[in-house]
């Protein structure tokens, strides 16, 4: 509800019931309906104020992409820390298979419940076969590169190289989608690789010494996996949550093969369950469907897109205060220039 005074034209508002509040402070109601109004507005015989209750306007679309989209930075920020944690107490691969197969039933409950389900069986097979190779790019690929590059790094380093995946878009778009690509872009491309040199090598770019030359090199080939995920991705024009919930689906399917081959399967453990718990639900399920109503809601894709580069950023915060790195001012700078070098290609 939503309080407001009637003045000279409250016919601009929704009338429920006006309180007639006099000048010696008693106040009285009233419920007062159309045929009380005149064209000079509403009629109050004494000394009165007539404060109108009424119905407050609904929240905006905008709005509620807005909250939809604070919830994702706040969730995706966590993502690192989680990891990390996980990690302390599970292997890679049993933390993998669970993260995927929470977030293919979150994915399946919400298909079930908003009434999706049914769309399955009008996909045909070359939708089936589209959905069989995303879901080797993710989860199953892009997944097992990152999970792998934090168990190697620092978290602040795997998550500020996660985020060159824009810039190697731009890249994989010449060969992929035949783009050609200007100065500034470029640009954006050193500017941003000349950041992921300087979390590398943490602060020491002249070197070349990179601390751990293996999980950097998964981290930034996660990026690649991802760029091309989103590349070929987009061009898919089904539903989004139907066609998530077939790459998660397939995805699982290898990542239990795989967890089987590598004999991990009897390693899942307490941490394994709840580490998989929390990234399923918040990395890869809820955050997702947040995210692709955010979205939707939003007037433009870039009012809420905007928002994502707060993630890593704050991610460093919550890296501090619950991993416990001291994060050094390397890794705060690396990723200042990726950042700069993916809005200089966006404008």
């Amino acid at each position: 509800m939503g309080l407001g005074v009637a003045k000279d034209h409250p016919a601009t508002l929704q009338p429920a019931r006006f309180y007639k509040k006099s000048m010696h402070g008693k106040t009285r109601s009233a419920t007062f309906h159309t045929s009380c109004k005149t064209d000079a507005g509403w009629f109050f015989p004494d000394d009165t104020t007539a404060v109108l209750i009424y119905n407050a306007p609904a929240m905006s679309n905008q709005k509620r992409a807005y909250i939809y989209a604070s919830a994702v930075v706040v969730f995706w920020s966590t993502i690192g820390s989680a990891f990390k944690i996980a990690l302390a107490h599970t292997g890679v691969w049993e933390l993998l298979l669970c993260s995927s197969i929470v977030a293919t039933a979150v994915l399946l409950a919400y298909v079930a419940l908003t009434g999706r389900l049914a769309a399955l069986s009008h996909f045909t097979l070359r939708d089936y076969r589209s959905s069989a190779l995303l879901g080797l790019l993710n989860p199953l690929l892009y997944y097992a590169l990152v999970i792998h590059a934090y168990d190697l790094l620092p978290a602040q380093q795997a998550s500020t190289l996660n985020w060159i995946w824009p810039i190697v878009l731009v890249l994989l778009s010449i060969p992929v989608l035949k783009h050609k690509i200007g100065l500034r872009s470029v640009l954006a491309v050193v500017i941003s690789f000349f950041g992921v040199v300087i979390i590398g090598t943490r602060g020491r770019p002249l070197d070349w010494r990179f601390e751990s030359p293996l999980g950097v090199a998964l981290a930034l080939s996660s990026a690649v996996v991802w760029a091309l995920f989103w590349t070929y991705n987009t061009r898919d024009k089904r539903d989004e949550a139907t066609r998530l919930l077939l790459n998660f689906a397939f995805g699982s399917l290898y990542i239990l093969a795989a967890t089987l081959v590598l004999g991990r399967c009897t390693r899942i453990n307490t941490g394994a369950i709840l580490g998989g718990l929390y990234i399923g639900l918040f990395e890869l399920g809820i955050t997702f469907l947040l995210w692709l109503k955010a979205l939707r809601l939003s007037e433009t894709t870039a009012r809420v897109a905007n928002l994502v580069y707060i993630v890593p950023f704050l991610g460093l915060i919550v890296i501090r205060i619950t991993v416990g790195e001291t994060i050094a001012p390397a890794t705060i700078l690396g990723l200042a220039f990726i950042i700069t070098g993916i809005l200089l290609q966006r404008k």
